[in-house]
C-alpha cells in the first residue's frame, strides 16, 4: 500500500524558521491551506503561525473548525449563495475586482470582515506562465490603470482625495506574484507594488505580501528578508504585514513511498518502464501540471555495482517511472541508479507534503494512499486509509 508520511521534524523545522522571521520582523505569517492541508498537525502549526489562507468556502470552514488564530480568504470571484457563509467565517475577505469590492464589501463590514483588494503590480518573475498572477491578461488581481478606469466611473466609490493621498474604501492590499521564488524576485515585486500603489499606504490598515516565499528552501536569503520586512514596516509605520507562503511550512516535510510492480525490457534508448503503485496523474499531479520531476529518496544510494577489473566505468541501470492509468502521459520521470531495481522494491519520492493530498485524485479507480504522521520519536499514527467507498462516494 502506497503511502504518504509526514515527517513531524522536518515541519517543526520549516515553522521555527518562519516564526524566527515572523518574530524580528514583526509581521503575521499564515498557512495557505491550497498547499497543505492536513488537519492533524494543524494543532502544532498553529503554536507558530497567526492564522491560515483559504480560497474558497470548504477551505475556509475546514481552518475555522480545526486552526486557531486569523482565517483570511481571497477567491477570483465570490458566489452569491456562499457569501453569507464566508462572511461567517472569516476575519479578512480579499476581493479580486473593484465590482466585487463594491458588490460585497458593505456586508462584510456589516459583519465585522476586514476588507482587502488583491492589486497586480504588474512585475512578472514567475517561471513558468501558468504559475504567473502577473502574466499578460491575468484574471488575478487589478492593475492600477483598471483601477483608475472604473473609479473614474464610480467616483464615489472610492476615488476621494485626501491630504494623505487616495483612499479606496478597504482595510488592506493584497498582492501575490511569486512562485518558489527567493528574496530577489520579492524585492522586484514590491518595488513595482508601491511605485503603483504606494499612494494608498497611509490610509491601510494591512498589506499582504502573498505566498510564494520559499523561505524554508536551503540557502534561502532569511536575513535579507527580515531586513527588507523591517524596512517597509519603518517607512510605513502602524501598517499590518501578511505573507502567506504554503510550501515553505511543509517544504521537505513529507514523503511518497511507492513499489515497483513490473519492470518492463529495455526500449531502444536502452531504458526501461518501471510501472509504480503510485501515479503522478492521480498522487501528484504537479508532476504533471508544473512540470517536474520528483527527488528520489530510496534506492539512493544503492549498493554499488562492483567495479569492472578493467576499470571500465561502472553500469548504470535507467528507468522510466510510470503510474498504473491508462493516460499514456502517467510518468514521474526518469532516473539512473547503481543497481537494477526489481519488481517489489521500494521507492521513495521527496518532497511530497505539499500539492499531493490537496490535489490527488481517483481518476481509473485508482486508490489514494495512506497518510502517515512520523512523530519526532519516530512512532508512527495512521491519520487516512481510503476505500472503495471514498472512490463511489464522489461520483
Amino acid at each position: 500500500m502506497p503511502r504518504y508520511v509526514i515527517d513531524e521534524k522536518a515541519l517543526v523545522r520549516n515553522l521555527e524558521i518562519l516564526k524566527d522571521v515572523s518574530d524580528r520582523a514583526g509581521v503575521k505569517i499564515l498557512l495557505a491551506q491550497k498547499a497543505f492541508s492536513t488537519t492533524a498537525v494543524y494543532p502544532l502549526c498553529a503554536k507558530y503561525l497567526a492564522g491560515t489562507t483559504a480560497s474558497s468556502l470548504f477551505e475556509a470552514v475546514h481552518a475555522k473548525r480545526h486552526f486557531p488564530g486569523e482565517v483570511h480568504v481571497f477567491n477570483p470571484a465570490f458566489a452569491q449563495e456562499e457569501i453569507d457563509e464566508i462572511l461567517s467565517t472569516v476575519d479578512h475577505i480579499v476581493f479580486n475586482s473593484p465590482r466585487q469590492l463594491e458588490k460585497y464589501a458593505k456586508l462584510a463590514v456589516s459583519r465585522g470582515v476586514s476588507v482587502g483588494l488583491r492589486v497586480n503590480p504588474e512585475v512578472s518573475v514567475a517561471t513558468t506562465s501558468a504559475y504567473d498572477p502577473c502574466r499578460p491578461s491575468s484574471r488575478l488581481g487589478v492593475t492600477r490603470k483598471a483601477l483608475d478606469a472604473y473609479f473614474a466611473v464610480r467616483r464615489g466609490v472610492g476615488k476621494r482625495k485626501t491630504e494623505n493621498g487616495k483612499r479606496l474604501g478597504v482595510d488592506g492590499l493584497h498582492f501575490h506574484c511569486l512562485c518558489e521564488q527567493g528574496l530577489e524576485e520579492l524585492k522586484k515585486v514590491l518595488a513595482g507594488f508601491e511605485e503603483k500603489f504606494g499612494e494608498f499606504l497611509p490610509k491601510l490598515k494591512w498589506v499582504n505580501f502573498g505566498g510564494g516565499h520559499h523561505i524554508t528552501r536551503a540557502g534561502y536569503d532569511v536575513e535579507g528578508l527580515v531586513a527588507l520586512l523591517n524596512d517597509f514596516r519603518a517607512r510605513h509605520p502602524g501598517l499590518e504585514v501578511y505573507l502567506e507562503p504554503g510550501e515553505a511550512i511543509a517544504l521537505n516535510a513529507g514523503t511518497l513511498e511507492s513499489r515497483v510492480l513490473e519492470i518492463q525490457p529495455k526500449d531502444e534508448d536502452g531504458i526501461s518502464n518501471a510501472i509504480l503503485d503510485v501515479s503522478a496523474a492521480c498522487h501528484m499531479p504537479d508532476v504533471i501540471e508544473m512540470p517536474y520531476t520528483p527527488p528520489v529518496i530510496v534506492p539512493h544510494p544503492v549498493p554499488r555495482a562492483p567495479r569492472p577489473t578493467n576499470h571500465e566505468p561502472r553500469p548504470t541501470y535507467t528507468y522510466r517511472f510510470g503510474g498504473p492509468t491508462c493516460l499514456a502521459g502517467d510518468e514521474i520521470g526518469t532516473y539512473s541508479f547503481d543497481a537494477p531495481l526489481s519488481e517489489g522494491d521500494q521507492v521513495v519520492f521527496g518532497d511530497m507534503a505539499i500539492y499531493t493530498m490537496v490535489k490527488n485524485n481517483t481518476f481509473n479507480g485508482i486508490n489514494l494512499p495512506d497518510i502517515v504522521l512520523r512523530r519526532s520519536d519516530g512512532s508512527e499514527e495512521l491519520l487516512r486509509r481510503f476505500s472503495y467507498d471514498d472512490f463511489a462516494s464522489r461520483l
